[in-house]
């Protein structure tokens, strides 16, 4: 039996030996794939506590608590074989943009239904999805008032899946800063302009989608950690 509060996600990552991975890791300041924090990484940079806490990556199976009779490992075996059925590619080139209220390393172009990470993403949402646990109530509540703000199809969304962010309403991002009341403010524009100097030479150099990337929070509240990277087919 797991604890109630503890939760797995399927997460989409740089491969560590990546200039993306060590760069984004210096900028949130932790390395999720270690097995502890190790302080001073990076010195504290304002505004990205919340992104530090889930580690540096693209949400392809949103959080959640293991359905009843199901184990890691259980998950674990699925995830892989799921990874197997998809082949390496290439990712599509991101940029430092705003996705609503918060700063994020996202596609240049939209990206198409038929793309092989729109792809991966949904057979993640969906083929995954009997490991998930119903959501307790009060975090249904919030997130369904979240969904409300953009439309029907979030409820359902959400309903259905848990997340609203999914299938149609999946945006790939990698989240780079807490959210800001104000996208014009001071702070909010020194942070953007530092992460576009930052990520410049990582972004630049040809990225793979190799391996999906299980990630667990051990408890509400504590920081996610990469636990294990599942090779895609044709990986090395």
């Amino acid at each position: 039996m797991t604890p109630d509060n503890e939760r797995y996600a399927i997460y989409w990552a740089p491969d560590a030996a990546h200039p993306l991975w060590a760069a984004g890791c210096g900028w949130l300041g932790r390395d999720p794939s270690l097995a502890t924090d190790v302080a001073g990484l990076e010195t504290p940079r304002p505004h990205v506590a919340t992104p530090a806490r889930y580690g540096f990556h693209a949400t392809l199976k949103a959080p959640v608590r293991l359905a009843a009779g199901r184990s890691l490992d259980d998950l674990r075996r699925a995830a892989a074989a799921l990874a197997k059925r998809h082949h390496v590619f290439e990712m599509p080139a991101l940029h430092v943009a705003w996705l609503q209220d918060f700063v994020a390393l996202r596609p240049v172009e939209p990206l198409p239904a038929a793309h092989p990470l729109r792809q991966l993403a949904d057979a993640c949402v969906g083929e995954l999805d009997e490991f998930r646990a119903p959501e307790p109530a009060g975090e249904m509540a919030r997130r369904a008032a979240q969904a409300a703000e953009g439309d029907v199809s979030g409820l359902a969304l959400l309903a259905r899946w848990g997340y609203a962010h999914v299938f149609d309403g999946w945006r790939f991002h990698m989240t780079l800063s807490d959210r800001f009341a104000d996208r014009g403010s001071n702070a909010a524009r020194q942070l953007e302009h530092d992460a576009r100097a930052w990520f410049s030479r990582s972004l630049a150099q040809p990225l793979h989608c190799t391996a999906l990337c299980i990630f667990h929070e051990a408890g509400a509240g504590e920081p996610f950690r990469l636990i294990e990277r599942l090779p895609l087919g044709s990986a090395a």
